[in-house]
């Protein structure tokens, strides 16, 4: 397949799955390009692998962790009025969950490992295998972030089920 073909298939679902990942619209197209550039230059390389489209995930993955290394670039923000978050938006709780500042509440408060492991599973809906090749690590390392990563999400979302 040609890179041009690959890309332009590849573009919108890489897209959303960086938004999800980074909780930020516009770093998302950021590192989608990054990783696109890259990917343009390796692009004999990857078309040798057996996934290309979980390939250029991972690039995307190690985009975001590393961006989010750099102290440089992290920035707080804070919120004009905290009580925001203990108010019920909808009646729904998976409602709750879906709008977008609060998923990205929610993932902050997880380790970048498992922020990504449970957007592979839960947005892109990624087995246990492909997500240990995304983020290069063994199988049972990924069943082991996603039980604690839902752990911490669960307490908080108690937390906050409580509150209100």
């Amino acid at each position: 397949m040609h890179f041009d073909d690959f890309a332009r298939e590849q573009l919108p679902g890489l897209v959303r799955f960086a938004a999800v990942l980074t909780g930020d619209p516009e770093l998302a197209q950021d590192l989608v390009q990054e990783a696109l550039v890259r990917a343009h230059t390796q692009w004999a390389r990857i078309t040798g692998a057996d996934r290309p489209d979980l390939y250029l995930r991972k690039m995307v993955v190690n985009g975001h962790l590393s961006w989010r290394r750099r102290w440089y670039q992290r920035a707080v923000r804070s919120v004009a009025d905290p009580t925001w978050f203990r108010e019920p938006r909808t009646a729904d709780p998976a409602g709750r969950i879906a709008d977008g500042a609060q998923l990205k509440e929610l993932l902050a408060g997880l380790s970048r490992s498992q922020q990504a492991a449970i957007v592979l599973r839960f947005y892109e809906d990624r087995d246990d295998h492909e997500i240990a090749s995304v983020l290069g690590c063994a199988v049972g390392t990924v069943r082991s972030h996603i039980s604690r990563g839902l752990s911490v999400l669960r307490v908080r979302l108690g937390a906050e089920m409580e509150v209100a």
